[in-house]
């Protein structure tokens, strides 16, 4: 469905937008409660009955079912989700998974996708594994690790001049003879990623977090959990919806000024290249979900993000910029008093550093970082 114009699709239309150009959704769906978990399946297919419709042979490669890992930051115990151990590296994995089972499904021989790494490694792994053709489009300035994790797994891959807006653009022109399998836009990805909602709930003793604190570059780690939460309420799973808190790099935050109701700042490069979209496909969606859930955004400050990026390290949690970036912000939030003593907060680290060796490589060999001999 087109949440905006109200517009509705079938199901078995393999379309990834609506008439009139707007990303769609999946409507909303009654959600599953304990029993329908099968707990037999080690990967987020064990909630496969949470889905739309049935796949009979999921392309899987053992996503999901990630480490819960208990710290504490500064004084404020958290608990970190740590999403890099999916089989690509990243949380991008539980959308694709699904995402792709279902192209696979409907015979789909060929895609494109467009991607600044993460997104795109996840789609060639999962077209390999299903037999599917992938060419994926990368912005020129992309991580080489991520470049050649795609390439590895036999995609052809592409690096488009400009920015990562230039990039989704191109994809979009091509899209009109190649199957369009973008993470950003297909419905189908966002009910991937709401699986992350169903596992924390589960890894939590079927009850739901207090907080979830993502970052946010399109947003669909935001829309997963809206859509898992609402689906767990609405079957009477849990009392409440997590407050998502959300976190976007100042360089690049148009989201968060979206949510706080004025212009976006002039975009300037950032380490958390994950998050460079200037302009979300699901922006007022985010904005949405993050309002319903009585949440908050921060942006934060390039040094700031470099610094979790070591203090995590120092926990000896190995976090690419982007999502330390959701470390980060633990501080923000804790000082507006989003986050109360005693509440269960879950982080999600979203991509391991492996993926961003560039940018590691200069965070812990620069000159200030020697002066403290190697501490955060």
């Amino acid at each position: 469905m087109d949440e905006r114009s109200g517009a509705r699709y079938p199901l078995t239309d393999p379309r990834w937008c609506g008439d009139d150009g707007a990303p769609l959704t999946v409507s909303p769906l009654p959600g599953i409660t304990r029993e329908d978990v099968d707990t037999g399946t080690r990967s987020l297919w064990r909630y496969r009955a949470a889905l739309p419709v049935d796949i009979a042979a999921p392309v899987s490669l053992g996503e999901g079912c990630t480490p819960l890992v208990e710290k504490v930051w500064g004084e404020v115990p958290v608990r970190f989700k740590l999403e890099w151990f999916s089989p690509t590296g990243s949380f991008k994995d539980r959308g694709t998974s699904v995402m792709i089972s279902l192209l696979a499904q409907r015979g789909v021989p060929e895609v494109i996708e467009d991607s600044s790494g993460n997104g795109g490694s996840s789609v060639a792994a999962y077209c390999a594994a299903a037999g599917i053709r992938a060419t994926i489009l990368a912005p020129e300035a992309t991580s080489p690790a991520k470049v050649l994790q795609s390439r590895a797994y036999g995609a052809r891959v592409e690096l488009v001049p400009g920015d990562r807006d230039a990039t989704a653009a191109e994809a979009l022109r091509r899209s009109e003879r190649t199957y369009y399998a973008s993470h950003n836009w297909h419905p189908f990805f966002l009910q991937g990623t709401k699986t992350l909602a169903y596992e924390l709930w589960e890894d939590l003793g079927f009850a739901a977090p207090d907080n979830v604190i993502t970052v946010a570059g399109a947003g669909s780690t935001v829309l997963g959990c809206d859509i898992g939460f609402s689906e767990l309420l609405a079957s009477g799973q849990i009392r409440r919806r997590p407050r998502l808190l959300v976190a976007q790099p100042a360089n690049c935050a148009p989201i968060h000024a979206a949510f706080h109701d004025r212009a976006a700042a002039p975009f300037a490069p950032t380490v958390a290249e994950g998050t460079a979209i200037r302009e979300p496909i699901r922006l007022p969606e985010v904005v949405q979900a993050v309002r319903r859930s009585d949440g908050d955004m921060a942006a934060i400050p390039e040094d700031d993000i470099a610094t979790a990026v070591r203090r995590l390290a120092a926990m000896g949690l190995y976090a690419e910029p982007t999502s330390a970036t959701a470390a980060a912000a633990i501080d923000v939030f804790r000082a507006r008093g989003a986050i109360r003593r005693g509440e269960t907060t879950v982080v999600l680290l979203t991509g391991s550093g492996l993926k961003a060796a560039t940018a590691m490589n200069a965070l812990f060999t620069d000159q200030g970082f020697a002066d403290q001999g190697g501490r955060p």
